[in-house]
């Protein structure tokens, strides 16, 4: 399935998450799995594999490469259902999204060591939160041979999956794509990310070891986590800073960084017991995961959907911004009140992502009627 269309069916899988977390029974963990299995793992995978020829100077991928995000899919809906239906049978559900994560990791190995001169280091950080998600998968198997340790070993599962597998992936993915959505150069970027790896991947398994079996090791991984997380942030906000603000797709991913320094402090909230794990993952759904997707698709989907010309993609852009600063008001305040212990928050952020999957499909009607005319 093509990232053109996997991001939309992602934001789709966002909105029926939270509409069963507003309106629906349902377990919570079925929402959420719906959200982050479903939605954003088969995305990212996508996602991983479209940028790494970028990353490594090759060719692009082949079509034989599509079956690693549908693989994932299939897991995704797999654990879904059963948390639904049938929770004792979820574990396999594990191993087809290994297989997809393993996949793509070798892959993406081969492919940096037949490119043109050294990978970008972005493919580093890639390449560390597929095996944070490979630990993730196997923390989930393992429940089911150490059922004693059910809590620990689903606190590390979720850690390594939020903080690892999607803030990685995120962050090393920010810091290469808020300078093309800002309109500016940064050439730092490749040296940060080079510097700042060992700190991140550090400050996660400390978090997600900690938050499983010793506190105080998740307190020391959010110290270490904060370090590149700081660094930046400052670049963005202080003195000197580039003019990423002008854009609206740079200001929704500038809004999910700051999101994601507000969901590592819930994350470290919840792993020494200071805050539910529903209310910690809900912070970091609503402040951190739609920004960073709804920025993405806008400044990703007119590339992804076949518009070479540098103008058409602006036009099809604009239409993908309309309203977006309304709707990232919409998750802020969503977040806020979710943090307050409101459902409401569930609410207003289910408006903010069917107004912006709306605004998808109305841009994609509009270039249909673009192809239609030109032919």
């Amino acid at each position: 399935m093509p990232l053109g269309a996997l991001a939309p069916a992602a934001v789709a899988a966002f909105a029926g998450g939270l509409a069963l977390l507003a309106w629906l029974d349902w377990p919570p963990a079925a929402a959420e799995h719906l959200v982050l299995a479903v939605g954003i793992l088969p995305l990212i995978l996508a996602a991983m594999a479209y940028f790494t020829p970028v990353l490594t100077r090759g060719a692009a991928p082949g079509r034989a490469l599509a079956w690693i995000p549908l693989l994932a899919l299939a897991g995704g809906a797999w654990v879904f259902l059963a948390l639904l239906l049938a929770p004792p049978a979820f574990h396999p559900a594990a191993l087809p999204a290994l297989a997809a994560a393993a996949a793509l990791a070798g892959w993406m190995r081969r492919r940096a060591r037949a490119g043109l001169g050294a990978p970008h280091p972005c493919l580093s950080w890639y390449l560390a939160a597929l095996a944070c998600l490979g630990l993730a998968l196997l923390a989930i198997l393992a429940t089911a041979l150490f059922p004693d340790h059910w809590l620990a070993l689903k606190r590390l599962h979720l850690h390594l999956n939020l903080l690892g597998f999607v803030g990685l992936t995120a962050v090393g993915t920010l810091r290469v794509l808020l300078p093309t959505a800002g309109g500016y150069a940064d050439p730092s970027a490749a040296v940060a990310l080079r510097r700042d790896l060992r700190l991140a991947l550090g400050g996660t398994l400390l978090a997600a070891f900690g938050a499983g079996w010793f506190p105080p090791l998740a307190v020391l991984g959010g110290a270490l986590w904060s370090v590149p997380l700081g660094r930046f942030l400052w670049g963005l906000l202080g003195p000197g800073r580039p003019p990423w603000f002008r854009a609206a797709p740079a200001r929704l991913l500038a809004a999910a960084l700051l999101g994601f320094t507000a969901a590592l402090a819930a994350g470290l909230l919840h792993g020494i017991g200071g805050w539910g794990t529903d209310r910690a993952v809900g912070l970091f759904l609503l402040w951190f995961l739609f920004p960073l997707v709804l920025g993405a698709s806008t400044q990703l989907l007119p590339v992804w959907w076949g518009g070479a010309a540098v103008a058409r993609q602006a036009v099809l852009r604009e239409r993908l911004a309309r309203g977006a600063l309304p709707r990232l008001g919409l998750l802020l305040a969503a977040g806020a009140l979710w943090a307050a212990g409101s459902g409401l928050g569930w609410r207003l952020g289910l408006l903010a992502l069917l107004w912006h999957l709306g605004r998808v499909l109305h841009t994609r009607l509009f270039l249909r009627r673009l192809d239609r005319a030109a032919a």
